[in-house]
């Protein structure tokens, strides 16, 4: 349909920003202060992001059937991503499990990200119409913006975590 390319590359560049962070993580040892910021930072990132991606993108895409299996598939995708933040902000970064942790995270979100990129974005572009784009584009940076603002690193353990 539309050329949607614009909206599909400014969350890949969020993706990118993520792949940084991520590695910037995997380099860092121990209750760090720099291990503690880049998680921060890390951690309002993907909240923002995720919640503007969800308003803006997904929002839409529900609209369409074709893409509702794929579309529910990552909003529920979203909210593992995030019970596992809060599940490493709630344990102990000196210990090694915090790292083991993190590492399966890492390897969840780089998962759910390339899934986007690859398989959903790619499908989700053959269904929108400039309206579409236009919408989604002022959605997600508003929405970005402001979820920024409000993001926060809430530790909270999975097994206490409410179903």
């Amino acid at each position: 349909m539309a050329d949607a390319t614009k909206i599909f590359e400014r969350l890949k560049e969020d993706h990118d920003r993520h792949r940084e962070l991520l590695d910037k993580l995997l380099d860092t040892s121990g209750d760090t202060t720099e291990r503690k910021s880049l998680f921060e930072e890390l951690t309002k990132e993907l909240k923002s992001h995720a919640a503007a991606e969800e308003q803006a993108l997904y929002s839409t895409m529900l609209r369409k059937p074709p893409t509702t299996g794929e579309t529910r598939h990552s909003v529920a995708e979203h909210h593992e991503i995030e019970e596992a933040l809060n599940d490493l902000a709630a344990t102990d970064m000196s210990e090694g499990g915090w790292l083991t942790k993190f590492k399966s995270f890492e390897h969840q979100y780089r998962h759910h990200i390339d899934e986007e990129e690859e398989d959903h974005f790619p499908d989700f572009e053959r269904h929108l119409d400039e309206d579409d784009m236009k919408h989604m584009e002022r959605v997600f940076e508003r929405r970005k913006d402001e979820e920024m603002a409000e993001a926060e690193v809430t530790p909270e353990k999975k097994e206490d975590a409410k179903e």
